[in-house]
């Protein structure tokens, strides 16, 4: 039986980059969402699902809603990545809006990605522009940290990967 397996879906790279150095500090297979293998999941005694943050959705979910009965007998867990600074409540609001049913007890943790308007798709790009005018609308001083962050952000080329955002997901798979 392998040790373990990491499941991404990466629309911009800064997903993958984790999955990737995730990779590194477990060994663990690493195979794209649409390239995963449900023969692969029962081989393995963890698995890792990584994946964007996209409208609120955490891309690559289905993979694990479709094989959650072959996932129900494996540590498991979700590392999620998006451009917003982390925020206890707005993860749990991510948690609330995807983990439901028999979802709900997979632990969740949460990685700050890349923002780099060039490389969105045109669809992105003009959602994220009516959400910064949309904001923009607001007083400063009631922005959430997500909308600071996205008022700071546009226009510009930001990378905030880092390995200390995979600490408490390591420390989750070492328990």
């Amino acid at each position: 039986m392998q040790k373990g397996m990491i499941v991404y879906q990466s629309k911009y790279g800064a997903t993958e980059k984790y999955a990737k150095w995730l990779r590194e500090m477990t060994n663990f297979h690493c195979v794209e969402a649409s390239k995963a293998a449900a023969a692969e999941v029962e081989q393995c005694e963890t698995v890792v699902l990584c994946g964007g943050v996209y409208a609120s959705g955490i891309a690559g979910l289905s993979f694990v809603k479709k094989n959650i009965n072959k996932l129900k007998n494996k540590k498991l867990a979700i590392f999620c990545v998006g451009a917003s600074p982390y925020d206890d409540s707005a993860l749990a609001e991510i948690k609330e809006h995807n983990l439901t049913g028999d979802l709900r007890d997979i632990p969740l943790f949460y990685g700050r990605g890349a923002w780099n308007e060039s490389k969105m798709k045109f669809m992105d790009r003009t959602m994220c522009k009516m959400l910064q005018k949309s904001v923009a609308k607001k007083d400063p001083s009631t922005y959430e940290p997500w909308m600071k962050a996205l008022m700071c952000a546009a226009g510009q080329n930001c990378d905030w990967t880092d390995k200390k955002y995979l600490v408490p997901l390591l420390n989750y798979l070492n328990s």
